[in-house]
């Protein structure tokens, strides 16, 4: 199952959960099954077999079910009681399977960079982090001069590119590419991504930045939210930027630094291997974003996350300053 329709069905179990547990609503989980498996597993509906009513007659709505429709509701009448019923320990993993996984991906496993507490003097790591996200920054224009080649095209929302490719190192986790053409300067565009999260951002609970470094780098941490039962996350990210580039080209790089710095006890950190930002104009007052990212929630891949990204990314309109 997709992980984002497995999160679906998690949220929808939890809250029919809480339903069939409230006496006032006098629904029990069984009832609850009784009126929603048929729509939820979509059955009674024509087989595939029957869709053409050159091939049987319609059935009416008076007509008796068969034996197949009775058996087949009953099996999804009771499978949904049953998944209402043990909702909270349904998506549970088993602490053995759990110990297994981690011995057996133990090298794929990335570490962020280790930083020094704000205000402490740990200047020489700032720097060696620095050195890193500038390799980065060279390579993501690199990759811009090769159009991107390499990457495989996936389905995403209306007006934007997507695709993917593998990375070469150890966590199996892809790079994710989005393009969007935006109606606005290329600096415009960066100083949204930078300052102004909360104005794209819908799931953004808090953003501040920690310090600032010299060579437009600063310390940002932020938190986003999901909805329940699912956690909310936290990220500590460096980030670096250029402006004004050639031909007004702009770029951000960031990545995930330890510690987290946050301090928000009730959020799973999430690690960001590369997010990576390019605004490159492209006349008449608009210019080219795109945007790579490698994330690990630590509780789903990146893919949900960032089409939920592309879905409430900032839009022409919100980015015309």
């Amino acid at each position: 199952m997709p992980d984002e329709h497995r999160e679906v069905l998690q949220s929808l179990l939890y809250f029919l959960s809480d339903v069939a547990a409230d006496n006032e609503n006098q629904m029990t989980a069984r009832n609850l099954a009784v009126c929603l498996a048929p729509s939820l597993f979509h059955l009674n509906l024509p087989r595939k077999e029957a869709s053409s009513p050159r091939m049987l007659p319609r059935r009416t709505a008076l007509s008796k079910p068969d034996q197949r429709d009775l058996s087949e509701n009953l099996a999804a009448t009771e499978g949904l009681s049953h998944m209402i019923t043990e909702s909270k320990r349904l998506f549970q993993v088993p602490l053995d399977i759990m110990t297994q996984v981690r011995s057996s991906n133990a090298g794929a496993e990335w570490h962020p960079m280790p930083l020094a507490v704000p205000g402490s003097g740990g200047g020489s790591t700032v720097r060696l982090c620095q050195a890193g996200l500038e390799a980065t920054f060279h390579e993501l224009l690199i990759e811009a001069e090769e159009k991107f080649r390499g990457w495989v095209s996936a389905t995403g929302p209306g007006n934007t590119q997507l695709s993917y490719k593998k990375a070469g190192d150890g966590p199996p986790l892809r790079l994710w590419k989005v393009t969007v053409e935006v109606e606005a300067a290329p600096r415009s565009v960066l100083n949204r991504i930078l300052r102004e999260r909360h104005l794209w951002d819908e799931d953004l609970l808090v953003g501040k930045v920690l310090e600032h470094f010299e060579g437009n780098t600063d310390l940002y941490y932020y938190v986003q939210d999901s909805m329940a039962p699912h956690p909310r996350r936290s990220f500590t990210v460096l980030r670096s930027w250029w402006q004004e580039l050639s031909r007004g080209v702009c770029a951000l790089v960031t990545t995930s630094v330890e510690p987290d710095l946050g301090g928000d006890e009730g959020a799973v950190q999430a690690l960001v291997l590369t997010a990576q930002y390019l605004m490159e104009p492209c006349g008449s007052g608009h210019c080219r974003l795109t945007h790579i990212s490698r994330t690990d929630l630590r509780y789903r891949p990146f893919l949900p996350l960032l089409t939920h990204l592309t879905a409430t990314y900032p839009t022409p309109s919100e980015l015309t300053l």
